[in-house]
């Protein structure tokens, strides 16, 4: 089985007791950077005794073919550095390929920075896109702004800090001084 285990976003006390159970037990975890998810066990107080296993946007086939293989006879439980596994966070392709093999993908939930954007940001939440990491380059940005000029939906984005001046400036451009935004960060 694969599991799907939310970390906390920023706040230790948002670290479920389910998320505390699956690591304390696990046998097999999955991280985005082990190093992060050792950080992490060691700040809830929690002695990993699982093998770890690297699984982040590099990972190759190769790797992913293994975790399919490790989910088929046990348990696998996969954790990024914050949030919800698979949410602009490796993983897309280890559920899709479990999926295809038969193995019960599973969520163990938890924080997730999309909706606590979307939550607090004021906007309407009834319907909303979510487009994850904007492009780096500039012109790059403005076509998918340019794409998006007539969504009604709320539309959230990911940005980087040193990004996010210039991404608000060619966001204005596109579609307007009157567009109401929403800009959030250390969600919890």
């Amino acid at each position: 089985m694969l599991i799907l285990a939310a970390t906390p976003i920023g706040n230790l006390s948002d670290a479920s007791a389910r998320l505390r159970e699956l690591l304390a037990h696990s046998e097999h975890i999955a991280a985005e950077d082990t190093r992060t998810l050792k950080q992490l066990a060691s700040a809830l107080g929690i002695r990993l005794n699982a093998r770890l296993y690297s699984l982040h946007e590099h990972s190759d086939a190769e790797r992913t073919a293994l975790l399919v293989e490790v989910a088929r006879d046990h348990n696998l439980v996969v954790v990024s550095d914050a949030g919800m596994p698979t949410i602009s966070d490796p993983g897309y392709q280890l559920v899709r390929d479990c999926a295809q093999a038969g193995i019960e993908v599973i969520s163990a939930p938890g924080p997730s920075a999309v909706i606590s954007a979307l939550a607090v940001s004021g906007l309407p939440t009834d319907r909303f896109t979510f487009e994850g990491f904007m492009p780096r380059k500039d012109g790059e940005r403005r076509t998918l702004f340019e794409q998006l000029l007539r969504e009604q939906r709320t539309m959230i984005f990911f940005e980087s800090p040193h990004r996010l001046l210039e991404s608000l400036q060619a966001a204005v451009a596109v579609f307007g001084a009157d567009r109401k935004a929403s800009v959030s960060r250390e969600l919890t």
